[in-house]
């Protein structure tokens, strides 16, 4: 195994910022920025591309998808979990299998071990288990309705040949729609009943890996994959609907992944890097009671829930819990 150790305590950059739309007064090149390097390189333009590839090469033709068939939705479900295996499996394979990085970049330095709590005994059989079975599952599920709609009529069908510049709002439209819509259903999850049916099957992740991005349970699933929903009703592209799904279904390994930046090669030194994992999620993932959203949505700071990161919010969240007797 090469194991690459960091020399010093790796912390990450804070105060986590506010996107720049929502500051006042609007900094133009500020936004501009953001969009172009936060939001849509590469994650944006990763998960449209995947969209067209797809849609191309890897999804059967509308007009065989007008009845419900068992043939057609698991080549779907069969994509789409070949898909999630492929990025997941990489991942964890580099970062928590190989150690290629070490502790480089990762916010906690322990590593993901057996207990109780999951299913199987282990952390990554028990993220790999809910992702696939429930995960892929009810995400393709969503994408198998959203077809049939497309060939039935249903959901009116428009072309980038002739209606680009209103499909390319609508593409950065899905992105917000997706944003907002997990804060609102994450918060939901939160509360009483819910939270102990469903949502305390991804808490099992307090230091979370690759796979413990969609490990949710079914009820959790049906919320969090459901944006499509509102496409269906909206004239569209498959490819747009394509983005949406992939961005449900595999932003979460990155922002899961428990290091902030991916290292490759065997150097130590100048190595290539990419963005992966979100800081502002994983605090969510230590205290529970914070950032339940994202920092593309500002739901978290109007709502008093946004911890930056700084020590003085470390330490606003410590006797919050002191208070609640959950220190």
């Amino acid at each position: 195994m090469n194991t690459v150790e960091s020399s010093e305590e790796w912390e990450p950059n804070v105060p986590i910022p506010v996107a720049p739309m929502f500051e006042w007064p609007p900094k133009l090149i500020g936004v501009l920025r953001f969009f172009v390097w936060k939001q849509f390189w590469p994650g944006g333009v990763m998960w449209i591309g995947l969209a067209w590839a797809c849609w191309w090469y890897a999804t059967p033709d509308l007009a065989s998808m007008a009845n419900f068939e068992l043939g057609w939705m698991v080549i779907l479900w069969s994509r789409n979990a070949v898909i999630v295996t492929v990025f997941a499996g990489s991942l964890h394979w580099w970062l928590y299998v190989r150690q290629g990085q070490g502790t480089a970049t990762k916010f906690n330095r322990r590593w993901p071990s057996g207990s109780q709590r999951f299913t199987f005994g282990h952390q990554t059989w028990d993220n790999v288990f809910w992702s696939i079975a429930s995960g892929v599952t009810i995400s393709t599920g969503f994408e198998a309705v959203g077809w049939w709609m497309f060939a039935n009529g249903h959901t009116p069908y428009r072309s980038f040949a002739g209606d680009w510049p209103y499909l390319i709002v609508l593409t950065v439209f899905t992105f917000y729609w997706s944003n907002a819509h997990f804060y609102a259903n994450h918060r939901a999850l939160h509360v009483g009943k819910l939270y102990d049916w469903a949502h305390s099957v991804h808490h099992r992740n307090p230091n979370p890996g690759p796979w413990s991005g969609i490990s949710m349970h079914p009820i959790e699933h049906l919320l969090y994959m459901s944006p499509p929903v509102l496409l269906w009703f909206i004239p569209g592209h498959p490819v747009v609907h394509l983005t949406l799904l992939f961005f449900s279904l595999l932003s979460p390994i990155l922002t899961h992944a428990g290091f902030e930046r991916v290292r490759l090669g065997d150097s130590a030194s100048n190595r290539p890097s990419f963005l992966s994992g979100d800081y502002f999620h994983q605090l969510h993932h230590r205290y529970f009671e914070c950032n339940y959203g994202n920092t593309l949505v500002p739901f978290d700071k109007l709502f008093g829930t946004y911890h930056d990161g700084t020590p003085e919010a470390h330490a606003v969240m410590r006797e919050r819990q002191r208070s609640a007797d959950r220190s």
